[in-house]
Formats: C-alpha cells, structure tokens, sequence
C-alpha cells in the first residue's frame, strides 16, 4: 500500500491516538476526526465528549495532524438512539455499539472522510482486515482479551475495502507502551466502558428518562409472586444486581434451594407485565441449547455454508462450537455443543469460522 489520504476517527483514547501516529509513522497523509454522536446533556457530570475532544485534540498536536470537529448527534438519534429505545421498550436489551458501528462510525463517518478525499479510512479497533482473492475479510485483534470483532461483524466488503485498524496487530500492553514512548498526553487515560450516550451514570436512571415504566409483579419458576419490578424494559436477562427481591430467605429454604443462592432474571413476559427471576446460576430456565436471529448481515455478502462453527452470544465470551443453518439470506439459527447462558434477545449472535469473523445477526429467541 502505497502513501494514502487516510482518515482516523480520534476519540480522545489510547488506541486511536496509537493508530493514528502508526499511520504517520508509515508515511500516509493523515487527517484526524472527533465524533460528536450525544448532545442532549453536554453539561451533565457523566457527558465527556468535551473532555474527549481535548485529549484528541492534544493528541493531534503531538502527532502533527489535522483535526476536524464534526458532529453526528442528529444521525445518531435518528440511526442508533431510536432504535435502541424500541428495542427496549420491546423488552429486548440491544447492542448500541453495534449499531454505532454499523450506522455512525462506518457509514456517517465513512462518507464524510470520502468527501474529505481520503482513500481509506481508520479506527483504533481491535480487529484486523485481510484481502483474499479479491475479497475481504474480518478477523479478530491478535490480543484476545481486547478483540472487538464482536462488534464489527456487520461490516460489509466496500466498508472493509476501505478500512483500516491499525492496532489490530497489536496487544494492548504495546499499544500503551507506544503511547508513553511517543509522550502522547493520553497514554495512561483509561478506557472508556459503558456507551457513549450514557457514559458512566447509572444505566436504570438514564433509561428512567425515555421510557415508561409500568410495575409489576416478579414470579418465581413455580408462578408465585416475589416481589415488584419497577418496568421490564430495565431488565436483562441473567441480571442480577438490582432485580428488587427481598426477605426471600424462608422462600429459598421452602423450595429445597440454598436459601443463599442468588436470584437471575430468566424471563420477561411482555403481555402479562411479569418478570420471572429463578434462584441459582445454573438453573435450567437460564441455559439455551440454541437460539434463532434474524436481521443477519454476512461480511461476504451471503451466508456461509450450513455446519461447524463457533459463536459468540455476548461480547467477552469465548467461541461456543454450534451448528449453524441460514434461514433465508437474513436470517439463522445456531444450535450449541454446550447448552448457553442467558441467551438474550436484542443481543448479538456472531459467527467465527477460526479467527474469521463471518457475520452474525439479532437473537430473536433462545429455544430449548
């Protein structure tokens, strides 16, 4: 690859300040850009966008590059935000930074970086690209603990095409390593978790504003009422901080369990506003031995043949061998080895073939 006009999304982090002085350092021309997806509450304690673009900004100067402010907080709202909102209020827990990915990150962004003239484009993800035969593929970071494949699966070729992830090849310990040899301003800032609109506030107080709450009863397996939830959309299933059940000693003795084994969210029944919680971790209502998605999106453009490969059911989880059979070109099912744990509907079921990420789709239901 010869000197390109290449494009970083520069958050403000580590990696994409790493990825983007790799990218000097191998001679392209490079262009730093800070993505602005929230502004509804800029002035809030939990909002760091502002923070953030003062660290990308510094980072730029220390690297010696261009950066462009550009804001997507209305693409953002209509493309990732709406969605993620119905999908709650469904009863499902979605994944935003899928969708960010999919809709923000390597579309918005995307395009703006082309009308910039750039002919690639870069991120500090923890993924890699690889041309084979004229087409491309995905595969997971080299360091597993930080792999983010997971959350690219619905990358498609002309997004590959055009991307690049510079620290993929790397692990993290380099990555920081790299940052403190360069002095970059950032090197020891932590990473960000949680998700950008709601940065590090509590989860159930942020959704508090947006969606409805209507309470209602929580049921054990056997149908008797333990106590209230405060609306099924704050849920998720395998919760299990925060659920609400108290002085349920005598009831966990009463039904031959330890009467110190914790409570899980298992189910949620939408038409009757019930929430089901079972005590134990490794309670039959929690573990699926397959699940069916829909809404798949294919790296290469179809869905790879029927057979053996692993999947993933929830980020930070390791390849579970299944089964998979497409279902039509969007959607499929996946039966597993090993019966799975708090399959969750919303979430993301991704498809590996080795350390080829090959697509995956959104776990409609967990089956037995």
């Amino acid at each position: 690859m010869g000197k390109q006009r290449v494009v970083v999304g520069l958050s403000g982090g580590v990696d994409s300040a790493v990825s983007a002085w790799l990218l000097k350092q191998q001679g392209h021309e490079v262009v730093g850009i800070f993505m602005k997806n929230w502004e509804d509450d800029d002035d809030s304690e939990y909002c760091s966008s502002n923070v953030d673009f003062v660290d990308a900004a510094a980072v730029a100067d220390v690297i010696g590059i261009e950066i462009e402010h550009v804001n997507f907080a209305a693409d953002y709202k209509d493309r990732v935000f709406a969605e993620f909102l119905r999908e709650y209020q469904a009863g499902r827990t979605p994944n935003p930074d899928v969708l960010c990915n999919a809709e923000i990150k390597f579309k918005a962004f995307l395009d703006h970086a082309m009308r910039l003239g750039a002919q690639k484009i870069a991120t500090g993800h923890y993924a890699r690209v690889r041309e084979r035969a004229g087409s491309f593929e995905l595969l997971k970071g080299l360091d597993p603990l930080k792999d983010q494949s997971y959350f690219l699966h619905r990358l498609n070729q002309a997004q590959l095409a055009k991307t690049l992830f510079p620290v993929g090849e790397l692990p993290k310990t380099e990555v920081r390593r790299l940052a403190e040899e360069i002095g970059l301003p950032n090197a020891k800032k932590k990473d960000s978790t949680g998700i950008c609109f709601i940065g590090e506030r509590p989860f159930r107080e942020f959704l508090n504003r947006y969606l409805a709450n209507t309470p209602g009863p929580i049921k054990d397996d056997r149908g008797r009422t333990i106590g209230e939830h405060v609306g099924l959309s704050f849920y998720t299933l395998g919760q299990r901080k925060g659920i609400g059940i108290g002085g349920l000693k005598e009831r966990g003795a009463a039904r031959g369990g330890s009467e110190h084994e914790p409570w899980f969210v298992a189910r949620k029944d939408m038409a009757a506003n019930t929430l089901y919680a079972v005590q134990g971790h490794d309670h039959p209502w929690l573990l699926s031995p397959a699940l069916h998605a829909d809404d798949a999106s294919w790296v290469a453009g179809q869905p790879p043949a029927a057979g053996a490969y692993g999947a993933k059911t929830r980020y930070r989880q390791a390849d579970a061998a299944c089964t998979f059979e497409a279902d039509g070109a969007r959607a499929f099912s996946l039966r597993f080895g090993e019966p799975q744990w708090a399959v969750t509907p919303g979430q993301s079921a991704v498809l590996y073939e080795g350390e080829v990420c090959l697509g995956g789709g959104v776990i409609d239901a967990a089956l037995g």
